[in-house]
């Protein structure tokens, strides 16, 4: 695969960033991309490993060596179709997955691994550019009618697989606009809403039927779902954490979530009522993850007067821990580019009030430094270091800390059952609810994960309503070596 030698001869070469100082100034993407040359020559670090173990990391299956070859070849558009083979949507995973494909990558063993991400995103934008990417209607309707609730990755995935295998799909999304937490909940500089909007023109073009302000259950009555041959629920975890915190309640302390929601809201012109802002305030980001660091990027960009981050969790290693050796994800310390644009990060560090003024305004934090107990055989144990006790001037508390699983509106209104987890209840592989006829895949079924897991799950999903409705499917399924039908 790739260049025999071209581990040898060429280095990872990464897109590089727009200086912080321009950067913080819009929320547009920010990334400068490689030439056609240099992409090519990071398809040629592909060695030839005998055992691809990116394949087994990758939740799709996605065949990377294939179009990292490709790529080293010039032979772009047959990159773009092994691609989109086993991948629906590579513009959102080429931005916004956090690579488990490159951590094990055999090559990541001696070197920087192969910079498969990468290579993904400019595969799919060469393929947007030339014009590979067209509207793929079926040729034949089966005339079963299938809604799919939600319009995440997990949602269109689904969406797009059924419509191909024939059956009339309708979408419905809550919010006023396709793309689920892609659209409002990963701020634009992260990925532009125009690489949302493109693809949906191809799936609309594709036959697929789009509702949105559409919330099932709530103004959308769960019984016009029986007008349909089959359902697929992929609404998402959207049942958000909270904390168990004095003061919790304070105005200044606000869900991460609303506070992205709302910035990228008015990114694209729509007028917000008393929408919360960092600018000229001390913002404290609580949750170390993904959605902290785009809140972080968000106050910076808003004018904060400064960002703190606290992660109740020890500071992870610089390098890969023995304990999650390759080819497993390894516990290391991520830095992203919002980091860089400047915040204080803080581990081992538990809010124990949130402190208020007369009128309920936050104006500071009360924490406690911490440290985990590990008892073999048993859970960890949290304790506080005394004498470490500390105030902080906060006037905007972000709270990001995940999400404990979907909503249960529509699993009470059907009558759908829930695992312990307060996810709707689906076997993996099968994605059949406890109703025949209705499905579900994604964070709603298997909890807060990759937006790569729910485009893996949405198609195999839409596989097994297939198989539900017709008896068979032609569609592709990873479990299925070599299976590309449905292209």
């Amino acid at each position: 695969m790739g260049k025999a030698t071209g581990f040898k001869e060429f280095e990872r070469k990464d897109e590089r960033y727009t200086p912080v100082k321009d950067r913080v100034k819009h929320y547009k993407e920010f990334t400068v991309a490689l030439s056609d040359t240099d992409i090519e020559k990071q398809g040629s670090r592909c060695m030839d490993c005998g055992i691809p173990f990116c394949h087994s990391s990758c939740p799709l299956g996605n065949l990377i060596p294939d179009f990292n070859h490709m790529v080293h070849q010039g032979e772009w558009q047959k990159a773009s179709w092994i691609l989109h083979s086993t991948n629906n949507f590579p513009e959102f995973t080429g931005r916004l997955c956090p690579a488990p494909c490159e951590k094990s990558c055999v090559l990541g063993i001696i070197e920087d691994p192969v910079s498969i991400e990468n290579l993904e995103k400019n595969i799919v934008e060469r393929a947007f550019k030339e014009g590979w990417i067209k509207p793929q209607p079926p040729k034949n309707r089966t005339g079963k009618t299938i809604a799919v609730v939600g319009s995440g990755p997990a949602g269109l995935a689904a969406a797009q697989q059924l419509n191909r295998a024939g059956h009339i799909v309708t979408v419905f999304e809550r919010d006023d606009a396709v793309g689920g937490l892609l659209r409002y909940g990963i701020p634009n500089f992260k990925m532009e809403k125009g690489i949302i909007d493109r693809r949906v023109a191809i799936l609309k073009a594709e036959g697929i039927s789009f509702k949105t302000n559409v919330n099932v259950g709530v103004n959308y009555d769960v019984k016009e779902l029986k007008d349909f041959d089959a359902v697929v629920l992929c609404g998402g975890a959207t049942a958000r954490r909270s904390l168990p915190t004095p003061g919790i309640d304070a105005d200044g302390v606000v869900q991460a979530m609303d506070f992205l929601t709302q910035q990228t809201k008015v990114v694209f012109g729509q007028e917000i009522k008393d929408q919360v802002l960092a600018t000229g305030k001390n913002v404290i980001v609580i949750g170390g993850g993904d959605t902290g660091s785009d809140c972080i990027g968000t106050s910076n960009r808003q004018g904060a007067k400064a960002v703190i981050n606290f992660e109740i969790m020890p500071k992870p290693p610089g390098h890969r821990s023995p304990t999650t050796p390759w080819p497993y994800w390894p516990l290391q310390l991520k830095t992203s580019s919002s980091h860089q644009e400047g915040v204080e990060r803080n581990w081992l560090i538990n809010t124990k009030e949130f402190v208020t003024d007369a009128s309920g305004k936050l104006t500071a934090l009360k924490t406690v430094n911490v440290e985990w107990k590990m008892i073999p055989g048993e859970r960890p144990e949290l304790l506080e270091i005394e004498g470490t006790e500390k105030t902080w001037p906060c006037e905007l508390a972000l709270l990001a800390l995940g999400f404990t699983g979907p909503e249960s509106t529509i699993a009470d209104q059907l009558g759908l059952d829930r695992d312990i987890r307060s996810n709707y209840k689906a076997s993996y592989g099968k994605y059949q609810t406890n109703i025949p006829n209705i499905f579900t895949a994604g964070d709603m079924r298997r909890g807060q994960s990759l937006i790569v897991w729910a485009i893996s799950e949405g198609r195999e999903a839409a596989r097994q309503v297939d198989i539900y409705l017709m008896g068979k499917s032609n569609l592709p399924s990873k479990d299925i070596a070599g299976d590309l039908v449905g292209m």
